[in-house]
């Protein structure tokens, strides 16, 4: 089955999106208090991804051997995520590592899209 994962966040809270067929579901959180205005937007993004993914999974939306749309409007998390380039920040190396190994565990296909910030379904949540 074919996924679309939105996800965006900023200093205080993270959203994510998640539509399948005919089903759309919408969450967002307040970050964890080791977080909560302690990241830039950069990494509230890659929490938010990882966050996003680990919950799809976790209420069976996500099964093993699905194919993942993660649609993001960020260069740099395509150019990061879909590589092997490095980040000289070592929080969104992590999360890159956590996402893979989500990915690797569960026998994921994961398809990177770059979209207009304009089009990014979580982001009415922030």
């Amino acid at each position: 089955m074919e996924h679309l994962l939105y996800s965006d966040g900023n200093a205080k809270r993270i959203s994510w999106t998640i539509k399948t067929e005919n089903d759309q579901r919408d969450q967002f959180r307040d970050h964890a208090d080791i977080y909560l205005d302690k990241v830039t937007n950069l990494q509230s993004k890659y929490i938010a991804l990882h966050v996003g993914l680990f919950w799809s999974i976790g209420v069976f939306i996500i099964k093993n051997g699905d194919t993942v749309r993660i649609l993001l409007d960020s260069d740099e998390m395509i150019n990061h995520l879909s590589s092997d380039i490095t980040s000289g920040d070592q929080m969104l190396e992590h999360k890159k590592g956590f996402i893979n190994q989500l990915g690797t565990q569960r026998n994921l296909k994961f398809i990177y899209e770059k979209i207009n910030t304009a089009d990014n379904s979580a982001s009415k949540f922030l």
